[in-house]
């Protein structure tokens, strides 16, 4: 199916906390206009029963935020911004500075200083050599940085996880117990590209140790990150859900740097007003469209589509971009149940040949039905393309006329499929899919909107380059293991795990294990093509990288559109518990205080220990080199061990002190969360 899922746990944050409830009879949604009745000599048509939609326009437009707060927080924003581009540079060991760029991108703040970030990383790689003399055998640093590199588009080589390869070309059983760097080689080793054999084996080694270690008695915070991690790799994770997921791991853990957790709840928040403002917009032009309620047969997923684009670019700046796909969704949507279940073959030829042509006058021979649906397409786009126009005086109609035509065509072949009976190989099967499900056009509304385009980029655009065709196959094929069997069972084309069936004669389990098979591979062949040379290859990159991420977390656990119940409502319970709030925190603030008054204890009776050591006749008698050694060592433990205590109090008596004295509105009533008319955020 095309472009079509369910809303997560992300959804219920973006819209808000309290009750959402489906439009009631009265709602002004259902009853603008009358659905269109076929005549009685119309033939019989196919349903699938699909469910109406959760999320009632009513709803979505009582959604409201404190602009005071939100201007209160953004000049709050700056300052901690400017502070963490101060800790980027801030003189610092190897680990750290990874460790500082890890938790910005995972807690969503690293788009604010993104060039700053690339620079400390071109530092890191201009000087691999050096640092991994530096880094020896720590393995988290070294998979840190192998993963943050490759995903910048770094050109780093599997050879950096040499030192930890046995005589027998094995990972070392040394590393077993190593519970932190077996999860970062994990994560690391889901970035190979084709023919790393290294991280292939890593793959397999690490996710056979950590089931392993998982049977023991792991500490309560490495087990969640343990749990989290085998579920599904970070590198296949919908960014914005992980986001959501690291920023309550880091207030129950309370062992991050509080400037960057500041940073990263209040950057959340300002996001998701900017995004329900724009989810108000597009929910008031599909309810004025009416096109859900005319088609009746067809699924209303204007939630779910949104959601989508939120996956793929959910910074600010991709605004126009989240509106116009946000709108292609919701239009595909009712088109593909047009050509799955509705439409009879003729129909659908006159209506394949209508956006073929891209004219208003070709309607009349379409059916009633059919004509609304068109017009709706025709205008939408047009305006689309109007706006761009206006703005940066190019014409995109001629690409976006192309992409949903290429759609409808096939579309249009897989019903033929379906009405003949027949059943392609697999090869045949996937070349159409990776069309009909709409990757080609998300990527043309993606390069066509975007800000960075130009006349030049617009006349050399490739509707689907390489990378584009690996991100559809995993997007096709996720969607083929979570819908498969719904759409079998009410009628529709075979999926690849039927083709691939009747083709090799296996059985259904192998033929899913063939298709998760493809998708790692898929996986390797984006994994490979990493690299930009602008920001604007840069961002089309990573929208069609999100992509895959997308079709990863919505086919997850079955069909996440055509049965959304049975993954939005476990998703929105998730979102709906409360998040650590300012009392908690300075709970756990005086928590880690306490521990480390015990640690200080520790240390004080260690140099005194050290003293009597050094004032021993038996430390005398020993070679002076030796006796040097031995003083030296422990020395240098504890000034480290006092140095990281030290800063570590510092950093969390300042955000004590940042939380109650705040004059810039980060903290107090105004920081804290807003009531529930105003949408639930993050503390």
């Amino acid at each position: 199916m095309a472009f079509c899922s369910s809303a997560p746990s992300f959804c219920c944050s973006l819209i808000g906390a309290y009750p959402r409830t489906a439009p009631s009879k009265s709602s002004p949604r259902r009853c603008l206009l009358l659905p269109i009745r076929c005549a009685a000599q119309t033939p019989p048509r196919r349903s699938a029963d699909y469910q109406p939609s959760s999320w009632s326009d009513e709803y979505i437009q009582s959604l409201r935020t404190d602009t005071k707060v939100e201007e209160d927080n953004a000049r709050r924003m700056g300052k901690l911004t400017e502070d963490v581009k101060q800790l980027i540079y801030r003189k610092k060991g190897i680990e750290d500075q990874l460790q500082l760029i890890d938790h910005l991108r995972q807690l969503g703040a690293a788009y604010h200083i993104k060039e700053d970030i690339k620079d400390a990383l071109w530092t890191i790689y201009d000087s691999m050599e050096d640092v991994s003399v530096l880094l020896k055998d720590n393995l988290h640093a070294t998979a840190l940085m192998f993963r943050l590199l490759r995903e910048h588009g770094f050109a780093v080589s599997e050879g950096v996880f040499n030192r930890f390869i046995d005589e027998k070309g094995n990972l070392k059983a040394s590393l077993r117990h190593q519970t932190e760097g077996l999860v970062s080689l994990y994560e690391a080793s889901h970035l190979a590209k084709e023919g790393e054999h290294v991280l292939e084996e890593a793959i397999n080694f690490t996710t056979k140790q950590l089931k392993s270690l998982m049977e023991g008695s792991l500490e309560p915070h490495l087990r969640e990150h343990v749990t989290h991690a085998l579920e599904l790799p970070l590198n296949w994770r919908m960014p914005r859900l992980q986001t959501r997921w690291f920023i309550e791991a880091c207030q129950r853990e309370a062992n991050i740097n509080p400037v960057l957790l500041e940073l990263a709840k209040l950057d959340f928040n300002r996001v998701q007003s900017i995004q329900q403002r724009e989810l108000r917009e597009v929910s008031r032009w599909w309810s004025n469209l009416g096109l859900a309620q005319r088609l009746p047969f067809s699924r209303d997923r204007l939630m779910e589509s949104y959601f989508w684009t939120v996956g793929w670019a959910f910074e600010p700046q991709f605004a126009r971009y989240r509106e116009a796909q946000t709108k292609a969704i919701c239009l595909l949507t009712i088109i593909d149940d047009v050509y799955d279940v509705y439409g009879t073959m003729d129909e659908l030829e006159l209506f394949t040949d209508a956006v073929d042509r891209w004219d208003v006058n070709t309607m009349d021979k379409l059916p009633e039905y059919m004509k609304i649906c068109f017009l709706a397409l025709f205008n939408t786009t047009n305006d689309t393309a109007y706006n761009v126009m206006k703005e940066k005086g190019l014409d995109i109609i001629p690409h976006l006329k192309k992409a949903w035509a290429d759609l409808c065509k096939a579309y249009m072949v897989e019903a033929s499929w379906y009405h003949q009976g027949y059943t392609p190989n697999l090869e045949e099967y996937l070349e159409n899919a990776l069309v009909s499900i709409s990757g080609p056009l998300a990527l043309t509304l993606a390069y066509c909107t975007s800000d960075d385009v130009t006349r030049e980029a617009l006349d050399g655009f490739q509707s689907c380059p390489e990378i584009a065709r690996w991100s559809s196959m995993i997007f096709r094929l996720c969607d083929d293991l979570g819908t498969s069997k719904d759409e079998l069972r009410r009628g529709d084309v075979p999926k690849s795990i039927e083709c691939h069936m009747h083709e090799r004669g296996v059985s259904e389990d192998a033929a899913r294990e063939h298709i998760r098979r493809l998708i790692r591979g898929n996986w390797r062949a984006i994994n490979g093509d990493r690299s930009f040379t602008s920001r604007f290859e840069e961002n089309l990159k990573m929208m069609i990288i999100n992509a895959s991420r997308m079709a990863q977390c919505m086919y997850q656990y079955r069909d996440g559109h055509g049965k959304p119940d049975q993954v939005i409502e476990d998703r929105i319970s998730d979102a709906e518990e409360s998040f650590g709030n300012e009392q908690e925190w300075a709970k756990r603030v005086i928590e880690r205080l306490q521990t480390d008054l015990q640690k200080f204890l520790d240390l004080e009776t260690n140099v005194k220990d050290l003293k009597r050591k050094m004032e021993s006749s038996q430390l005398g008698k020993l070679p002076a080199s030796l006796r040097f050694n031995t003083i030296y060592v422990q020395l240098n433990d504890a000034e480290g061990a006092a140095t990281e205590l030290i800063d570590t109090n510092k950093k969390l008596e300042n955000s004590d002190s940042m939380d109650t004295n705040s004059e810039d509105g980060g903290s107090g009533e105004d920081g804290k969360l807003q009531n529930k008319q105003e949408g639930k955020q993050i503390r």
